[in-house]
């Protein structure tokens, strides 16, 4: 503590404080002297909290500290773990809070004066939902982010440009440098003009090298633009390729697709969807939830120990030995009647995880193929932006619609095997539902002999298997319904795709006509297009070339103008200093001794002599100074003693007649008493 106090004295003593503190005053300050202190270290670092802390409320003077330390990123020591203990101290002035802050800001101050100045531009302003409404507050909004982006990139080419370590001294220099190889350029241009002035047409020689150098330029500029046409051609095949293999694809697609193969897959992925969302996915979900319950049950409880455990695996293997003997159980006491539905229950469970393995199978191909088209999407992608993608033969595009074709048989077949297996599956559901009931009218009779040998209830029995068997031909007569109403509406869908297959097949003949036309007139629009490319590209060469030829004309006129100027500036003044040269000579050997007095160089004489005199004159003073330095600082010396002297004669006049004074009330007191 004492060297933090140490280091803020430093500090506060320094530029540009300069309080003249010692650790003893520093810390028998008050607590609004304090807070006015740490309000001046905050006013250095932000300007507008230079304020004077007596004009303003207490609350309103730690809102604004501490709203200025949360900008720049203050964090309350260990010590005032409490932010309301914190806040409490920077309203009282207390000083185990002030002192750490003040510690960490004039640590730091110049970064902290830097992220400061930042916070005036990037603190963002939190504008309501509510008013982002409307468009003109949106539009605000944008733009006011806009500028806090532009101000942020300026402000690092700034940071970046200080780094960099050009100096003003550097600019200057090469500034210089740069004049004179211009001057010397000008002189070089001079003497070649010059040169070229002896020779017989010379303007129609620097004619024809302008003429030559700008024809040079515009071969240039018509390599330049023949390379951009030859790899803006390149592309375009590239694309009409790419094109093409697209549309042999979409035909090969169109021209397989029939209206059965798609209400056959249509209707396939529906089962699939309908398998997935009505049993699988909600038994996922079960055990899912299941896994879930338990987990949160051992969370909750508390922490186990290892006796724990052994008591709860003990616990478990117990209950294992009671399942298993009620298995044993239940095995003997059901087995004649068991063994007839065993069979069959064990073919149900290995056709239900056949099809649970082949659903798994089947969502882990579609996962596949949706990764891999993502893939191809992505390769597609990077040869798009490359523009160099390859494309097949003839011969590589035959081998894969063969491979496609034999993977199409591939699928067909397990789309076939999975159809009887769901038929099978169906089949088997059917089974297993007749002997169910089978074995509940089984069950009944076996009650109905019970009740025989001494237990009631065997007329309500036969009722029951009555009403059973009642309510099973009404579900035989519903059933046999919904099948007639399926086979009908099978019919009725059959007609309705066999009309809809009439009635396209006159606008499908439309189509395929209108596709040629389409394809004519593409053609045409191509031929049309590239010779308005080439038209186009023909008088934007030439009008480049007028361009950058009417562009060095304006350059050469600018250059003659600026240089014109320059010469008549530099004449003026040459005849202006001529002119003053002539008349100070003019002055100079005039026999008038008053006109000699006005040439410069008589004044300049006549001021060196009177600064010589000047001179002397205070040199003697200086000297007399000197001499009478001694005996003028002696006698000053007794005048203050004699002064002092004095002083004190007067106190103890003073203190002699106050002393006269008390004793005569004494003695008045005295008389007065002996009166009385």
């Amino acid at each position: 503590m004492g060297d933090q106090i140490q280091f803020i004295v430093e500090k506060l003593n320094q530029e540009p404080f300069r309080k003249n503190y010692n650790l003893i005053s520093f810390d028998s300050l008050e607590s609004l002297q304090l807070l006015q202190l740490l309000s001046d270290v905050l006013g250095e670092i932000d300007p507008k909290h230079a304020v004077d802390i007596r004009e303003e409320l207490p609350e309103q003077t730690a809102k604004r500290m501490l709203n200025l330390l949360g900008i720049l990123k203050y964090k309350p020591p260990g010590t005032v773990s409490d932010l309301s203990a914190f806040r409490q101290g920077l309203v009282t002035g207390s000083k185990p809070v002030i002192h750490p802050v003040l510690h960490w800001l004039l640590q730091r101050t110049n970064e902290l004066k830097k992220r400061a100045y930042l916070a005036r531009f990037l603190v963002k302003l939190e504008v309501p939902a509510e008013f982002l409404q409307d468009d003109t507050v949106a539009d605000f909004n944008k733009q006011y982010e806009e500028l806090m982006e532009a101000f942020k990139n300026l402000h690092k080419e700034h940071e970046q440009l200080k780094i960099s370590g050009l100096s003003t001294a550097e600019i200057r220099r090469d500034i210089s440098a740069m004049e004179e190889e211009k001057d010397q350029l000008a002189k070089r241009v001079e003497r070649l003009k010059k040169r070229v002035e002896t020779v017989q047409n010379h303007q129609r020689m620097l004619e024809i090298a302008r003429q030559l150098r700008l024809e040079k330029e515009r071969e240039e500029s018509l390599a330049q633009q023949k390379q951009e046409q030859k790899s803006q051609l390149f592309h375009a095949e590239q694309r009409l390729q790419r094109a093409q293999v697209q549309l042999k694809e979409m035909q090969h697609v169109v021209a397989d697709s029939k209206p059965e193969s798609l209400m056959k897959k249509l209707e396939e992925e529906i089962n699939f969807n309908s398998y997935l969302v009505t049993e699988k996915i909600p038994r996922e979900m079960e055990s899912k939830k299941t896994s879930v319950y338990f987990l949160q049950k051992v969370v909750a409880e508390p922490a186990m120990t290892q006796a724990d455990l052994t008591a709860l695996e003990r616990e478990i293997n117990e209950v294992n030995a009671q399942m298993n003997q009620l298995i044993e159980k239940r095995m003997m006491k059901y087995e004649p009647t068991d063994s007839k539905f065993s069979m069959y229950r064990q073919q149900a469970s290995i056709i239900s995880r056949k099809k649970e393995a082949k659903a798994e199978e089947l969502q882990a191909a579609k996962e596949e193929m949706s990764s891999l088209e993502r893939q191809v999407k992505q390769k597609s992608s990077q040869a798009h932006e490359l523009e160099g993608s390859e494309v097949l033969t003839e011969d590589e595009f035959k081998q894969y619609v063969s491979k496609l074709r034999s993977k199409n048989t591939f699928y067909k077949k397990k789309r076939l095997e999975i159809a009887e297996i769901t038929a099978e599956y169906g089949i088997l559901q059917r089974t297993e539902e007749l002997l169910r009931q089978r074995h509940e009218a089984i069950q009944q009779q076996l009650q109905a002999i019970e009740e025989k040998k001494g237990i009631s209830g065997y007329s309500y029995t036969q009722e029951e298997l009555e009403r059973v068997s009642a309510v099973k031909s009404e579900m035989d007569e519903v059933k046999g319904q919904t099948l007639d109403n399926m086979s009908e509406m099978v019919k009725k869908l059959n007609a309705m795709v066999a009309e809809k297959k009439a009635s396209l097949a006159p606008v499908i003949k439309e189509l395929r006509q209108l596709r040629q036309n389409c394809q004519e007139l593409t053609q045409e629009r191509d031929e049309k297009k590239i010779q308005y490319d080439s038209c186009a590209a023909g008088l934007e060469t030439n009008r480049s070339a007028l361009e950058q030829e009417v562009k060095g004309l304006l350059e050469e006129c600018a250059q003659e103008e600026s240089n014109y100027r320059y010469i008549n500036c530099m004449k003026r003044t040459l005849e202006i200093q001529l002119q003053r040269a002539k008349e100070e000579m003019k002055a100079y050997v005039s026999p008038d001794p008053q006109e000699r007095r006005k040439a410069v160089r008589e004044q300049y004489t006549r001021i060196i002599l009177e600064q010589e005199n000047l001179g002397k004159k205070l040199r003697e003073k200086q000297k007399v100074v000197r001499e009478s330095h001694g005996p003028n600082m002696k006698q000053m010396k007794m005048w203050q003693d004699f002064e002092q002297l004095m002083e004190c004669k007067r106190e103890c006049f003073l203190k002699q007649q106050n002393q006269a004074a008390i004793g005569q009330v004494i003695q008045e007191g005295g008389k007065d008493r002996l009166v009385l």
